[in-house]
């Protein structure tokens, strides 16, 4: 593993706490055999590690199962059929979890599979699970390895590109940076392989009509290499606030490279991610229920802290783990919404209790907090 020299070093992840990496099947696998390209996996290898020792935590997107599978089960259609896609899937996601496995542990650096469908970043019981296992797996110190699930997804279902997949990873997590990793240095003005006149963006500040426009029409080569699609992932992820980089990773280390002054597009984010997150709790979902706390919970959710169950007075409504609520205090004010880390029936058995008492009460440990500090938005009156 190379070190980076800090007077080459350029400031793009300096404040950053959570990466996320897209990994297109052209990268890592050799297209012409189907199999893993090691150098290449190894040197991306390295430059996690290298992330890993400057404190940042790190998730990869990462294709590649199709084709690997498509070798492995040594399916010759030129165009596969979905149920053989979905079959190349199951069977490739295997070798692409091992060499995945293989190349970060070579630096002690532990890694885990998670297969995500649509419905799993949009569903609110599916986003708040998959959240939690992911931030978990972080705090662990793993580096998360996501995939489509393509074994179970249907053509009307997919997320259809692992661009945007990477972009809802990172808007769900709370990422500050998403790279994806493409075989173009970035956004141009128009399609450089057929316009001299092309000009490279380094920044873009705002997603606008103009900035869209510029991938070309959804049939065109430049966009059918991905342009449009890239920009639609940093509509998500900027929205999230999360900022997004797109580069070229055809050579070994891009993530050095581009931490060197390897050419390629910033966007810039629109707000933090724990001020976006904080603002689709507000406003994006209808309450499912209410729960009415007592004084001293009130005091401790206005100084940022989460809601415990020992200050829970009451729990009315029907709603699921992951559904919005309404947060009340004695006098039955709205003061605040938040994500229920329980259902309301399991809800009603807790409030009121210690969160050592949870595993006696509902016969499984749950979480401790009714409400996440991360999951809950106090009003401002």
């Amino acid at each position: 593993m190379v070190s980076i020299n800090p007077s080459a070093r350029t400031h793009l992840f300096d404040h950053t706490k959570i990466i996320v990496i897209k990994v297109g099947s052209s990268l890592l696998v050799d297209d012409d055999k189907n199999i893993i390209n090691t150098a290449w996996l190894e040197g991306i290898a390295d430059d996690i590690a290298i992330l890993k020792e400057d404190g940042k935590n790190v998730v990869v997107v990462s294709s590649g199962a199709i084709a690997l599978g498509r070798r492995l089960l040594n399916i010759q259609s030129s165009k596969l059929k979905l149920q053989e896609k979905q079959a190349a899937a199951a069977a490739g996601q295997v070798l692409l979890a091992h060499a995945w496995m293989d190349a970060l542990g070579a630096h002690k650096v532990q890694t885990a599979q998670i297969l995500l469908s649509p419905d799993d970043t949009e569903t609110r019981r599916k986003h708040i699970n998959a959240r939690t296992t992911m931030l978990a797996l972080l705090r662990l110190g793993a580096v998360p390895v996501v995939n489509e699930n393509d074994t179970v997804a249907t053509a009307e279902i997919r997320f259809g590109d692992n661009d945007r997949l990477a972009a809802r990873v990172a808007a769900m997590i709370g990422a500050d940076m998403l790279v994806l990793l493409s075989d173009i240095d970035g956004l141009y003005t128009a399609n450089p392989n057929g316009d001299s006149k092309a000009t490279h963006l380094d920044k873009v500040s705002q997603i606008t009509t103009n900035i869209l426009a510029m991938a070309g029409p959804a049939n065109a080569a430049y966009a059918s290499g991905g342009m449009v699609t890239k920009l639609e992932a940093a509509r998500i992820a900027t929205s999230a606030g999360c900022q997004m980089i797109i580069c070229n990773g055809q050579d070994p280390g891009p993530l050095t490279r581009l931490q060197t002054g390897a050419k390629h597009t910033l966007f810039a984010a629109i707000q933090s991610p724990h001020t976006a997150r904080k603002q689709w709790i507000a406003g994006s979902l209808n309450p499912k229920g209410k729960i009415r706390i007592d004084d001293g919970a009130v005091t401790a959710l206005q100084h940022g802290r989460s809601l415990l169950p020992a200050g829970v007075l009451a729990v009315t409504g029907q709603f699921d783990r992951g559904d919005l609520i309404e947060v009340e205090n004695k006098a039955g004010e709205v003061i605040g919404h938040g994500l229920s880390s329980y259902g309301s029936d399991d809800a009603m058995l807790i409030c009121g209790h210690k969160s050592n008492e949870i595993e006696s009460l509902l016969g499984y440990r749950g979480r401790d907090e009714m409400i996440h500090a991360d999951d809950l938005v106090i009003s401002d009156t």
